[in-house]
């Protein structure tokens, strides 16, 4: 072994000689078998089972072949924890007496299908409660925020959902430093008259969405969150408040892990394989009101390519086209050329949006690589617009792409690519996801 690599190892061993320290470190590996029939925390072992089977139970819902794949079977213990994760955050700090906006959804909790554009964050309120909301607005393409009602496993839970009063934040009042302050309550508050929202009796949590095209040039909004009919301070949790985040947890891993995983199979079943449908669902899922959406399963050999292409709408306020894998986890866009929205496709001079879907690189500017993944899922969005169309999709050899392009489409070299991929990922960066 290398003198600099055994230098490690010297503080290491000195550090294992402390008194007590060896002993402590037997001590927890053996804890298991000397805790049996000692003290036991309410709710944990109901936990531990319940996550112990869900990656069976995730992979239970997909087709034989993927059961069986090793790659596929790791695919779902990521998306299990993907899950955990991100449900693990709201059990630890979602406190709707002292709340704050904690990391929803995005490129590491990659769970539900996440926009590439959108950054997302929830924060726990109570109806009761009077919110004060505070922040720099910024210039994102859409910046709102959405009242959401329980989720599974919380008391109040209705399956059939229903319509989610959606905020916007460029609408309210802005100082001379682009700065906002709104009062969320279920009444407005004797004598105040700034900018007031309501505050819905079934409404226990805020989903707030950044939405962001052009990612480097638009400034990113700050927001702030306070309850204040409350003193501030906030006093040790009771642990039958601990509890119940505790026991909450099973159920609410469980409905975003098991929610979409077998989703892209069912649209293979339905024959959806190289061909795009509108997609639609009911309030539950957490679309945005005035969006359209559209989908479908991709199936593609290393040597072909799909061109996707539609007229695009005379006014749009905004559209994006995105990957995910058979689990419905979109596909990373930080490291790959793996999303595309109106700031990054630009659509051709006879009125044209076309787009080329393939696991090698065409060469055009409107690429979507698939990056590792022969399989999968497309979709697409349009808000704001003045059409819907639902794209075309024709399969084609990969040699064949280029010209069966327009002359002018624009292209970029091997060299442009890995800059603007590697701008993109500095870009993405920089937005406040944590």
């Amino acid at each position: 072994m290398k003198k600099q690599h055994l230098k490690w190892l010297i503080p290491l061993a000195g550090l294992l000689a402390l008194p007590g320290l060896a002993a402590r470190a037997q001590t927890a590996t053996a804890a298991p078998r000397a805790a049996e029939g000692g003290p036991t925390v309410a709710g944990w072992d109901e936990f531990v089972d319940s996550l112990r089977t869900l990656p069976s139970r995730m992979l239970a819902r997909l087709p034989e072949a993927q059961r069986n794949d090793p790659q596929v079977q790791q695919e779902v213990a990521r998306l299990a924890l993907e899950a955990l994760t991100s449900q693990a955050l709201d059990a630890l700090a979602g406190d709707p007496d002292h709340p704050q906006f904690l990391p929803q959804i995005g490129q590491v909790l990659n769970v539900g299908q996440p926009n590439a554009d959108t950054v997302y964050r929830t924060a726990r309120v109570r109806p009761e409660g009077v919110y004060r909301l505070r922040g720099v607005r910024g210039s994102l393409r859409m910046f709102n925020v959405s009242q959401a009602p329980p989720s599974p496993g919380e008391p109040g839970f209705k399956p059939e959902g229903g319509p989610r009063p959606r905020h916007e934040f460029g609408e309210l009042q802005a100082d001379k430093d682009d700065r906002f302050d709104v009062i969320l309550s279920a009444e407005r508050p004797e004598g105040y008259t700034g900018d007031w929202w309501k505050l819905e009796p079934t409404t226990n949590k805020l989903l707030v969405r950044m939405v962001s095209a052009d990612w480097a040039g638009e400034r990113n909004p700050t927001l702030t969150i306070e309850r204040l009919d409350i003193p501030a301070p906030r006093s040790r949790p009771a642990a039958a408040e601990l509890e119940r985040r505790l026991r909450r947890l099973p159920a609410a891993v469980d409905f975003i892990g098991l929610l979409f995983v077998d989703h892209v199979a069912k649209l293979r079943q339905e024959g959806y394989v190289n061909k795009l449908k509108v997609f639609g669902l009911s309030q539950t899922s957490g679309l945005l009101t005035g969006q359209s959406y559209y989908e479908g399963a991709y199936d593609l050999a290393d040597d072909e390519a799909l061109i996707v292409e539609t007229p695009a709408p005379a006014k749009c306020g905004y559209r994006s086209l995105i990957l995910t894998n058979d689990l419905y986890e979109t596909t990373d866009w930080y490291n790959n050329h793996s999303s595309l929205n109106d700031a990054q496709a630009g659509v051709d001079k006879d009125g044209v949006l076309r787009i080329v879907v393939s696991a090698k690189d065409p060469g055009v500017a409107n690429w979507l690589d698939t990056a590792g993944y022969p399989t999968g899922l497309i979709q697409g969005r349009w808000a704001d617009c003045d059409a819907t169309p639902t794209p075309t999709v024709r399969k084609v050899k990969l040699a064949e792409v280029r010209q069966l392009l327009p002359a002018d489409t624009a292209t970029v070299t091997p060299e442009q690519r890995d800059r603007i991929v590697r701008e993109r990922r500095a870009a993405l960066q920089e937005r406040p996801l944590w």
